[in-house]
């Protein structure tokens, strides 16, 4: 800390009081007029010392403590100095007297103080030596249900596990036993109850077609069967069919009756009666000639070109039992009846109404016989009678 310049006279009154000391203090120097430096200092009387020719005298004796000096300002704060070596480790402490003794409570009953604050956790110590297995406690209350787990992953197929070895068999018949005595009649079981209707049976093979019976009185009507019916309605599957022959439409629209046969194309009539017939054929790429058939006679033809047209007939006649009613074509050149997804082909026919329900009287043995010949021309045949 800095203080100035000293002040002269503060000097000069240090200066004596060292001269007059017993034991002259040479830590400071003197700044008179007359005076070399350190010239008290050195222990030099005061009249030498003011002529400048001091000389140094002898070591006088060790004067008494002089009046202490004022306090010099605080100096700037040192350095840091180096760490100092660790001391040695005192003495342990002998223990300490022991305290009062407690007081107990009224109901002389331990009671846990608060908790304290959580200390640092200390040092891992040695592991202990395991203690002594516990006795078995009591078995606990039940606990309650816990709530149901989520339902895990279902696990991995397991390996398949190799075959194990084919075991061997040492089985041997055993001898057959005496047979047992022969047990008493038991009782006689109750009713059984009714079993339930057994399910319909399959429909039975239709049989064969019966001989055609004669023809009732002539102008004699008979009962009407108001009941009997008989309707038929076919498409045709296949383009351009064979000549010479009916004309066969499998797909069936409507033959409940089953008067009509698919795989030949010819309907027989059911009963005497008075029957409707019609046709929608498709022409297509040929010249198309078609013609209805009532027992091998033609009733009515149809011609169509080349380009795609429709042939169409609407015609009603009377059939007695037995009879046939079939398309047919004239020949090869001229079968352009052609059917697709787009366009059909069809042939149908009715039961309009029945004459009665009397069988014919003349014999049809030329039918019969036409049926195992038949001679399908396009014009009227030559050697049957319609």
């Amino acid at each position: 800390m800095d203080i100035g310049p000293p002040n002269p006279e503060d000097e000069m009154s240090y200066c004596d009081s060292l001269l007059d000391g017993p034991v002259p203090r040479p830590s400071r120097v003197c700044h008179g007029s007359a005076s070399a430096p350190d010239a008290r200092a050195q222990g030099v009387p005061r009249a030498t010392a003011a002529t400048g020719a001091c000389k140094k005298g002898d070591d006088g004796e060790k004067g008494s403590v002089g009046v202490r000096g004022f306090t010099g300002g605080k100096g700037d704060r040192g350095y840091k100095g180096a760490k100092g070596d660790t001391g040695v480790e005192g003495p342990h402490g002998g223990p300490g007297p022991q305290g009062e003794a407690g007081a107990c409570p009224e109901s002389c009953e331990v009671v846990q103080g608060p908790a304290g604050d959580a200390g640092l956790p200390g040092k891992t110590g040695v592991r202990g030596v395991p203690g002594q297995k516990g006795s078995r406690g009591d078995k606990g209350d039940k606990g309650d249900i816990g709530d149901i787990g989520p339902i895990g992953v279902p696990g991995s197929d397991g390996t398949k596990g190799e075959q194990g070895a084919e075991g061997e068999c040492n089985c041997h018949d055993g001898e057959s036993g005496v047979d047992g005595p022969k047990g008493s009649t038991g009782l006689k079981g109750n009713k059984g109850d009714i079993g339930s209707s057994g399910g319909s049976g399959r429909p039975g093979i239709k049989g064969q077609q019966g001989d055609l019976g004669d023809m009732g009185m002539p102008g004699i009507p008979g009962p009407c069967t108001p009941v009997m019916k008989s309707a038929f309605c076919a498409a045709l599957t296949r383009s351009y069919p064979a000549p010479n022959n009916p004309v066969a439409f499998p797909r069936i629209l409507y033959n409940i009756q089953m008067n009509y046969n698919p795989e030949n194309g010819v309907y027989r009539a059911p009963v005497n009666g008075t029957y409707v017939f019609s046709y929608n054929v498709i022409a297509f790429k040929k010249v198309l000639k078609v013609g209805l058939f009532h027992n091998f006679m033609p009733v009515v033809k149809t011609t169509e070109p080349t380009e795609l047209s429709t042939a169409s007939q609407n015609v009603v006649l009377h059939m007695n039992m037995g009879d046939m009613a079939w398309l047919q074509v004239k020949n090869e050149l001229t079968n352009g009846m052609y059917t697709s997804d787009e366009s059909s082909s069809t042939f149908c026919g009715f039961l309009l109404f029945p004459d009665n329900c009397d069988l014919p009287v003349f014999s049809r043995n030329h039918f019969e016989q036409s049926t195992t010949a038949p001679n399908y021309g396009w014009d009227a045949p030559t050697t049957q009678t319609p």
